[in-house]
């Protein structure tokens, strides 16, 4: 079992920057690949990023790539995303998620990850 804990959302303005942390406690989560999503209102589950358990292997959403950075701190157990140049868009709920085996495309989908966090809020004003 995984527990996933997120934290560092909150409101920014328009062009501004957040990371957001992932802490991960239980069972060892080095083997599987981790993902951040993220959920608006009305909306579904929007894939955003991954990292491999190397930390050295990542893939981005077309919607976040260049402002969004996913990393991952294995001592901590901690994943990471820094995001910057953030748009009133990018409002939503963000959750990571872990253990997904699989390639890419698997790992870019929701339904493939079993532990996920409870979510923190983003909101950024224009």
């Amino acid at each position: 079992q995984v527990q996933l804990v997120e934290s560092g959302g909150g409101l920014v303005q328009a062009g501004g920057s957040l990371r957001l942390s992932c802490a991960a406690s239980g069972r060892t989560f080095s083997s599987g690949t981790m993902g951040w999503f993220r959920q608006a209102p009305g909306k579904e589950r929007e894939f955003l990023a991954l990292i491999r358990p190397s930390g050295t292997s990542t893939y981005y959403a077309d919607s976040v790539k260049g402002r969004f950075t996913i990393y991952r701190d294995s001592n901590k157990n901690t994943v990471y995303l820094q995001m910057n140049s953030l748009k009133p868009e990018d409002t939503a709920v963000y959750y990571c998620a872990a253990d997904c085996r699989g390639d890419l495309q698997y790992c870019s989908g929701s339904g493939s990850y079993p532990y996920w966090g409870q979510g923190t809020q983003v909101t950024v004003s224009s």
